[in-house]
């Protein structure tokens, strides 16, 4: 057999048998490094932090028994489409390898936002109007998230309700699509498992420019009370007046859950 033929063949056998293994390795070692550096919650929800870490243990050492399992093989001829096909696997194998440690993970932004909907699913509201309710209680509003503050919302849109209460909310800026010129959304990410069902939840809030003072996907704490929204077009039929906006840094645990 020629050398290049028994190249070829060596090359398509190795491929084939350990890119199963080589793939199992990058997503293990992958989401250690998600764990040890504390981005993990990027993308699960933390009850299944310790399920997830077990796991990924397990897999590491499935895979070194599978490395240390090595037998002797008998190289075939192979034909250049299955050399380049070989080739190309084992380049998507590195490529991928490379960009789960080298990239950075990142957030959910506006762009996944807008296209799951803002406050089309995502809320337990029977449980959170009632967490919130018990806040209302005690007079201290500034403590709902746009969780709770959603939850209310969606009970009610008496402007009586919300006439002495003042909001304060955390989240990043994303607009309202029916009328994205006069309102934004502080919006968050509600995850019940991973990032993959992680749905959208805003507080309106009615400032006419916006753009030119705020970016899409800035995080901004925004302090005002809520009115009739004043905009026909808007969302949502009541909107915070804010009094003050601030820029702020992302937190770091983004989601709410």
């Amino acid at each position: 057999m020629l050398p290049d033929a028994k190249l070829s063949g060596a090359l398509r056998y190795w491929a084939e048998r350990w890119q199963g293994v080589l793939l199992s390795l990058v997503v293990v070692v992958a989401t250690l490094w998600l764990a040890l550096s504390g981005q993990l919650g990027l993308y699960i929800h933390p009850r299944y932090f310790v399920f997830t870490i077990v796991m990924a243990v397990i897999g590491l050492v499935l895979v070194g028994a599978g490395f240390a399992r090595r037998r002797s093989f008998e190289v075939e001829r192979t034909g250049r489409v299955a050399t380049a096909l070989t080739g190309v696997g084992v380049v998507l194998l590195v490529i991928m390898g490379v960009a789960m440690v080298v990239v950075p993970p990142t957030t959910l932004t506006s762009a996944t936002a807008t296209q799951r909907e803002v406050n089309s699913g995502g809320l337990g509201t029977e449980d959170d109007a009632d967490q919130a309710a018990a806040l209302i209680g005690t007079g201290d509003f500034e403590q709902l998230s746009v969780r709770e503050w959603v939850s209310l919302l969606a009970q009610s849109s008496d402007p009586g309700f919300y006439a002495d209460k003042t909001a304060q909310v955390t989240g990043f800026v994303t607009p309202d699509t029916k009328d994205s010129e006069n309102v934004f959304y502080v919006a968050r990410f509600v995850v019940t498992c991973c990032a993959v069902d992680a749905q959208p939840i805003g507080v309106p809030v009615y400032l006419p420019g916006w753009q030119s003072e705020y970016e899409i996907d800035d995080w901004v704490q925004v302090t005002g009370r809520f009115d009739p929204s004043v905009s026909a077009a808007a969302s949502d039929p009541l909107a915070i007046t804010p009094v003050e906006i601030l820029p702020v840094d992302q937190p770091k645990d983004p989601y709410v859950y």
